[in-house]
């Protein structure tokens, strides 16, 4: 039976296994880092093009707001909120992955922001990744990038969540478009 709901039920469970996936690379690979690098070190991995640095951060991209860690907790917690009520309505494929690697990539970050030092709800998150001329990062803010510009591109391309094309009214049956 092809119903709506079922459509909704598998976008759901798609966007579950692209979170879960997300965060268990994501926390698999900075214990990795945890135990292998001392904070600070760095470790050439393809010449100048690609480094593995393992260094903290208590703010965002670039180190933005490194006084208000609780407030990027707040963010990211409001973002985990926002696709899980969002998934409800879920009959699209990319929006599935886009948001499945979003919300992945936020719980990788903020379960770093509540479990690690210096203390709960404002603790760093760990970063390890490091290309030219840009600061360093982990597999979950790689997933928020990716799942964002997955989104963008959904949102040009004109699909709704619901499976519809901008435009359509979404309550056919017709299965999803993208």
């Amino acid at each position: 039976m092809n119903t709506p709901a079922v459509h909704r039920q598998r976008r759901f469970v798609l966007l579950a296994g692209v979170a879960v996936v997300a965060l268990v690379v994501d926390f698999v690979t900075k214990q990795f880092m945890l135990n292998w690098l001392a904070p600070g070190e760095s470790v050439e991995i393809v010449g100048e093009l690609l480094r593995f640095t393992l260094v903290f951060n208590s703010g965002a991209a670039f180190s933005i707001g490194s006084g208000v860690p609780w407030l990027f907790f707040l963010i990211a917690s409001g973002v985990v909120v926002y696709i899980l009520v969002a998934a409800r309505k879920l009959r699209s494929t990319g929006w599935a992955v886009a948001l499945g690697l979003i919300l992945g990539g936020a719980c990788g970050n903020l379960i770093d922001r509540v479990f690690r030092a210096p203390a709960p709800l404002h603790g760093e998150v760990v970063d390890w990744l490091q290309v030219p001329n840009w600061p360093v990062f982990n597999v979950a803010d790689s997933c928020i990038v990716v799942g964002g510009i997955l989104a963008v591109i959904m949102a040009f391309k004109g699909v709704n969540m619901d499976g519809s094309l901008e435009g359509e009214s979404g309550t056919g049956g017709e299965g999803e478009r993208a």
